[in-house]
């Protein structure tokens, strides 16, 4: 079963800032470009269909550490694993690498929660549902010995 994937991306010159580095906040439309990508690597879109009601899948939880700065035109290699599979949620851990002529360089780490959710057509609000089997016999978490392979 999936437990990771891997998406290489450019930075664009529209994600820098004014001292010519990513600005922080996209670090978090990067794992989510991942995300999807995981997603659609599963068959299935996060604007997930055909379970009935449409589900969602909001961000209950976001992290970011950074070590070192990302410019434009780098290319950078955002790394998902599943950390956990509950009943209800999802929990990643990314690594960011910046890929060059040498050895990546491991620019920052991040780690995003996320909910499976349906909207109540009468009040609008969000209400918790656990993951579709469908979806969660595709998914599964990242054995601990892929983190500690990861931290060296």
């Amino acid at each position: 079963m999936p437990c990771e994937y891997k998406l290489i991306r450019r930075v664009e010159f529209s994600d820098t800032d004014m001292a010519g580095i990513v600005h922080f906040s996209n670090f978090c439309k990067y794992m989510e470009a991942a995300e999807h990508a995981f997603f659609r690597s599963l068959g299935y879109s996060v604007h997930t269909t055909g379970f009935g009601e449409d589900l969602g899948w909001p961000r209950v939880h976001v992290a970011l550490d950074f070590r070192a700065p990302l410019r434009f035109e780098d290319q950078v290699e955002i790394h998902l694993r599943v950390r956990e599979k509950r009943r209800k949620s999802l929990v990643y851990d990314f690594v960011f690498r910046k890929l060059h002529d040498g050895p990546p360089v491991e620019v920052a780490r991040g780690s995003l929660a996320v909910a499976c959710v349906r909207r109540d057509k009468a009040t609008g609000a969000l209400h918790g549902v656990p993951i579709p089997p469908e979806i969660a016999a595709r998914i599964d978490p990242a054995p601990p010995e892929a983190e500690d392979r990861e931290s060296r």
